[in-house]
């Protein structure tokens, strides 16, 4: 008997197949709640901005008053003063962007929605990178649509596997997702394999869907052969996705942009489905669209004060690590996580698990994020500077207590 049989023979609602997961906590979220019940933690995890002392992203709150936001003009795309106001960060940037090329959502996270009812059907399947953020599979799941994985390749420092992934293209292949720069790994795709993809996504009739939340806060400057954005000319439909969650640090506000690229024909075709798509659910709020162009004056302020906490994180991390050798950390182009290798004498669940239980530590395994090498850890950057390297410190002390 299925579930849903089994469902209907107790008088319980038949639930959706998508929403079918595995709800019972794992073996390391038992592990931090255990750890937090014993009292204060150093919480390596947390990437959630408004919670780790910055300053500046609070003092967007305010501008959210303005009168302008009290009068509800529907707008599917988005109003077109916040539209311009986005046109206008990429013509900063020296890129050609017009307001009637983007698509505002209450998030990157219902963007990825709308490209995935915009591509495909129910059964078709877009192929991902791993090692990535694992939202993907719950948002194509709930589309009806597989996430099926392409490699990036560790030892050519998670270079994209072009071969492989267009191996990987099959029949009910809709669509090909690059995370640029890629969470956790923080590197960027090369510029010749943005080329290859576009050529290959052009002749197979696929779509690109570029999530590039982190590009501002790529260290410059960016290394020769690495691309700086996928909006610009290209040949296939393109889909660039941004945020405020990470470029003004407040995801709190809910709102988040798709700039649609590609030739003019497809891009057309695109935008007139989006409307509809939008339309229909009319998620945005129009305060924050009212006040996005004085959220965006504010925007060096917060980028400046995260950048400062990503740069003295990363600078005590590789101080542990160079007195530590037998730590190392991956080279990286940007974002806010860092991934540290550790050694394989214990694996790596046993190191988080330590790390919280003993040290009251918490980092995340890479498995979480489909990286499978058994010996790397996730840290996130913005964590207060006290809290990382004191949580550091005690991940060195665990390391050279395991070694003798």
């Amino acid at each position: 008997m299925d579930e849903r049989s089994r469902a209907n023979s107790l008088g319980s609602p038949a639930f959706s197949r998508r929403t079918d997961w595995h709800l019972e906590p794992g073996v390391v979220s038992r592990a931090f709640a255990e750890a937090r019940a014993r009292g204060p933690v150093l919480d390596l995890t947390e990437t959630n901005p408004t919670v780790v002392g910055l300053a500046q992203p609070a003092k967007l709150v305010p501008l959210l008053a303005d009168d302008a936001g009290a009068r509800y003009e529907p707008a599917a795309l988005g109003l077109p003063s916040a539209r311009e106001a986005i046109a206008s960060l990429y013509r900063v940037d020296g890129y050609d962007v017009t307001s009637a090329r983007i698509a505002i959502s209450a998030s990157t996270s219902e963007a990825y929605a709308w490209c995935f009812k915009l591509l495909a059907d129910p059964g078709d399947e877009v192929l991902v990178p791993t090692p990535s953020y694992p939202l993907f599979d719950y948002l194509a799941r709930l589309e009806g649509v597989r996430a099926a994985p392409y490699p990036l390749l560790p030892e050519e420092g998670f270079r994209v596997d072009v071969a492989e992934l267009e191996r990987r293209i099959g029949p009910t292949t809709r669509a090909i997702v690059v995370v640029h720069p890629n969470n956790p790994t923080g590197t960027l795709v090369r510029e010749d394999d943005a080329a290859h993809i576009d050529e290959i996504a052009a002749a197979r009739g696929l779509a690109v869907v570029s999530d590039e939340v982190f590009l501002d806060f790529v260290r410059a400057p960016i290394p020769a052969g690495l691309r700086a954005s996928f909006v610009g000319p290209r040949a296939a439909l393109t889909l660039v996705l941004g945020g405020l969650s990470k470029s003004c640090c407040s995801p709190q506000l809910k709102l988040g942009w798709t700039v649609v690229c590609g030739p003019d024909p497809a891009v057309g075709a695109a935008l007139e489905r989006l409307e509809v798509i939008a339309d229909t659910y009319l998620s945005v709020s129009t305060p924050v669209q009212a006040a996005l162009p004085a959220i965006f004056a504010a925007r060096p302020a917060i980028q400046a004060e995260l950048r400062g906490r990503v740069d003295e994180n990363l600078a005590t991390l590789d101080e542990i690590v160079e007195r530590t050798p037998v730590l190392r950390r991956p080279a990286s182009h940007g974002g806010w996580t860092a991934l540290v290798q550790v050694p394989r004498v214990l694996e790596e669940e046993t190191w988080v698990l330590r790390l919280a239980l003993e040290h009251g530590v918490l980092v995340q395994p890479g498995y979480f994020f489909d990286l499978h090498d058994g010996g790397t850890l996730v840290l996130s950057l913005i964590s207060p500077p006290d809290v990382f390297r004191e949580g550091t410190n005690r991940l060195a002390a665990l390391v050279h207590r395991v070694l003798g």
